[in-house]
């Protein structure tokens, strides 16, 4: 039987998947405050969705697929797989020339990215017991916090930047990759040990095409052809439903495949089904709802991206804090149920705080709206991912956790298309009622603004400062209003992950000798 790994040993492994985790987590959210200074060199405007969505799609795409070859081949071959890939990209990107390659070299980048946010998770799975999970785990819900703080933070800074070190500013979002990268990849070389099950096996090279393309079909239909050119036009109907047929051939295929990428029969385990619901709508809440806060900073407060960064800490806190001592009481009494429970409405109640936002709302008031939605997420998000690994069998345990991920990144993607919808139909309404009302009781005000900047407000917020006051305080209370819908909309969402928790039954935790065993019995059942 394996011996259990020191404490020493795990947190030596952790601070090299901590690494990797942070870069993948990163890179979702630096590149947005840096989108501006990259559009204007490559005068590549109508293409600047597609910087971010290519990362989206082929991390989102290649999550399970990791799982799945970690599964057959071990964990560390393909992690540092990720790793290598992952700086390949990262290189690439910042030695791009024009908008095209930039896209191309992203999408390399998020092919790294999948399996760096999806293996961190199985890893850990690997080496620590359910009971200790806990307290490491709090560790990557930090992580997570972190990035959301820290990467419109940087990208604000090194796009703020003409030139470092010879280079122009917003490149070095994509070179400071390399360093830890590298440093993660060496330390992963020394220390990841995990013990390699020999099996036989079969990749299941059309149900991976299958699973692929159908996230590439609905991601595009949501993140890109949705919102540019409108839900009901005959390119977005016909990408969602080319995704909705390759779903259902993919069901078809599962059936006949011998080691499916994706296998179905995970959906008979009641937490697996659950949890990825839960996860799936976590991400909703958290990729879509929460990046609204950044914009509300710098459009109605008139934060800069550095500024809106920095007053994000409260969230990262939340986040934090609460993450790292529910992942301690965890580990000290073996009960989890009740953490995602609290969090879901937790969470669901902090956004019920935002609907209340105002134009001149004070930041103390923020910040605590934004640590109780932070708390919410500290207390479910990885809690979920414990309740999932003890509730498996060890030999499924890399696509359980890998799928998992899968669905949250999904459920991210989902809540960015229909908030960011949301938001923008709802700023267009508010413009044209806001300005025929002013029109009607003041329009000596509307007299002298040019009718071409008020019609190119909804995409040059820049515009705004020109205005004269009660013009740009109808363009304020506009917005405004448009964020309070965005909130209100999420609120429901998240409430209901709130009715999934109460449904998650709760297994005792294995303890270090049990999960040993575990992965012995899983060793021996792949020899026979």
């Amino acid at each position: 039987m394996t011996k259990p790994l020191t404490h020493r040993e795990i947190m030596i492994i952790m601070s090299s998947l901590m690494t990797g985790l942070l870069l993948a987590a990163l890179d979702q959210t630096i590149v947005s405050t840096a989108l501006k200074m990259i559009v204007e060199d490559f005068n590549g405007l109508n293409h600047y969705s597609w910087v971010v969505t290519a990362y989206l799609l082929t991390s989102t795409a290649s999550t399970p697929l990791y799982g799945k070859i970690s599964d057959l081949y071990g964990r560390r071959p393909v992690y540092q797989f990720a790793i290598i890939i992952f700086l390949v990209g990262s290189f690439l990107a910042g030695a791009a020339t024009s908008m095209e390659q930039l896209i191309i070299f992203r999408a390399i980048q998020g092919l790294g990215a999948g399996g760096l946010m999806a293996l961190t998770f199985v890893i850990v799975g690997d080496i620590v017991s359910p009971r200790e999970r806990g307290k490491y785990q709090g560790l990557f819900g930090a992580v997570w916090g972190l990035s959301s703080v820290a990467g419109p933070l940087l990208g604000g800074f090194f796009s703020d930047r003409g030139e470092i070190l010879g280079i122009t500013g917003w490149r070095w979002i994509f070179y400071i990759n390399l360093p830890f990268g590298i440093l993660a990849l060496i330390v992963t070389s020394m220390v990841l040990h995990i013990p390699k099950t020999k099996r036989e096996h079969k990749i299941d090279y059309l149900g991976a095409l299958l699973v692929v393309a159908a996230v590439v079909f609905v991601l595009v239909g949501l993140s890109v052809l949705g919102p540019e050119n409108g839900w009901s036009d005959p390119r977005t109907i016909s990408a969602l439903s080319l995704g909705s047929v390759v779903v259902v051939l993919y069901m078809f295929w599962e059936k006949r495949a011998v080691e499916p990428i994706l296998p179905l029969s995970l959906f008979k385990n009641h937490t697996f089904t659950l949890t990825s619901i839960i996860g799936f709508i976590i991400g909703a809440g958290m990729f879509g709802a929460i990046i609204m806060l950044p914009l509300y900073l710098q459009i109605v407060q008139g934060a800069t991206a550095t500024e809106a960064g920095l007053k994000l800490i409260p969230l990262m806190l939340g986040i934090l804090i609460v993450t790292i001592t529910t992942g301690r009481i965890i580990t000290k009494t073996g009960k989890y149920k009740i953490y995602p429970i609290l969090g879901t409405i937790t969470m669901s109640f902090g956004l019920l705080l935002m609907t209340q936002l105002e134009v001149d709302t004070p930041y103390w008031q923020l910040s605590i709206y934004a640590i109780i939605v932070g708390a919410g997420l500290g207390a479910s998000m990885q809690t979920i991912v414990i309740a999932l690994q003890n509730a498996v069998d060890f030999k499924d345990l890399g696509i359980a956790t890998s799928s998992n991920t899968f669905f949250r990144s999904l459920g991210g993607a989902f809540g960015t298309a229909i908030f960011g919808t949301i938001l923008s139909t709802q700023i267009g309404k508010n413009l044209e009622s806001g300005f025929t009302n002013l029109a009607t009781t003041n329009p000596d005000k509307l007299a002298g603004v040019d009718p071409t900047v008020l019609s190119s407000l909804e995409n040059n917020t820049e515009a705004i400062a020109t205005l004269p006051v009660e013009v740009q305080n109808t363009v304020l209370e506009a917005f405004m209003n448009a964020f309070q819908v965005v909130f209100w909309a999420a609120f429901p969402v998240v409430a209901i992950g709130f009715l999934f928790a109460l449904f998650l039954k709760e297994k005792p935790l294995q303890d270090s000798h049990e999960h040993a065993s575990a992965r012995q019995d899983a060793a021996g059942e792949s020899l026979a």
